[in-house]
């Protein structure tokens, strides 16, 4: 059974998004404070967070921001009232996977984390070749396909579920240049008409985690003008 934890300060929200929810088949827990909400989280595992922007004592992007920086990388959609788009940028450039804008019905939130979860299994729904390995690798890069794991150097790194598609999409195309506008499609599925900076936060958070040295990618490097290109480094 999967397990939910919903984070709203507004009991409403709580009691109608654990009673459709738990119509689905999922275990929920609720909060409806920040410090708690980041407690809990922390200390239970869960496979799917919905939180809340605006919570007392701490609010969502905050939230989201220490789990990540905690390694956890449990998927997390935002919740907003709010129409500037500001906040949903900023939720997921901190590292949240996906949002929703208040009002929202019952049946698009759970719309929302059935395609999370198909994303993340996409490989597994897959038939299965025994003779082929589920393992993509690039140098001293390896992305284990089927068990969400990455290596570099023998050693494994902890990305979230945006980190890692966004990896392997570019490992599958190596030597590709893609522009922004086609990672904001095809790894958010949405578009900001150019002016978000989730890709290039995104590429800087990579970069961290498998160059040696981010300042000068190896791997992950830019084209200017065009977007970004995946190399393999000559030895």
């Amino acid at each position: 059974m999967k397990k939910i934890l919903v984070v709203d300060d507004e009991p409403s929200i709580v009691t109608l998004l654990t009673f459709n929810l738990e119509k689905e088949g999922y275990q929920v827990t609720s909060a409806t404070d920040g410090q708690e909400a980041l407690e809990i989280a922390l200390m239970q595992s869960f496979d799917f967070i919905l939180l809340d922007v605006m919570l007392p004592h701490m609010d969502g992007i905050e939230i989201t921001k220490r789990l990540r920086q905690e390694k956890v990388n449990i998927p997390i959609i935002i919740l907003t009232a709010k129409d500037d788009p500001i906040d949903r940028i900023l939720g997921l450039e901190i590292g949240a996977d996906d949002y929703l804008s208040k009002p929202f019905s019952p049946r698009e939130v759970i719309a929302r984390i059935k395609a999370i979860a198909r994303r993340m299994s996409q490989n597994e729904v897959q038939p299965i070749d025994e003779e082929k390995e589920e393992l993509v690798k690039i140098g001293s890069i390896e992305a284990d396909l089927s068990n969400y794991q990455v290596k570099v150097k023998g050693e494994q790194i902890f990305l979230t579920p945006k980190e890692f598609e966004l990896l392997v999409y570019f490992m599958k195309r190596k030597d590709r240049v893609i522009d922004r506008d086609t990672l904001l499609d095809r790894i958010w599925h949405f578009d900001f008409d150019g002016q978000s900076r989730i890709v290039d936060v995104h590429i800087s958070h990579l970069r961290e985690k498998i160059e040696d040295d981010p300042k000068h990618p190896q791997y992950l490097q830019t084209v200017r003008g065009f977007g970004y290109t995946f190399k393999e480094p000559h030895r």
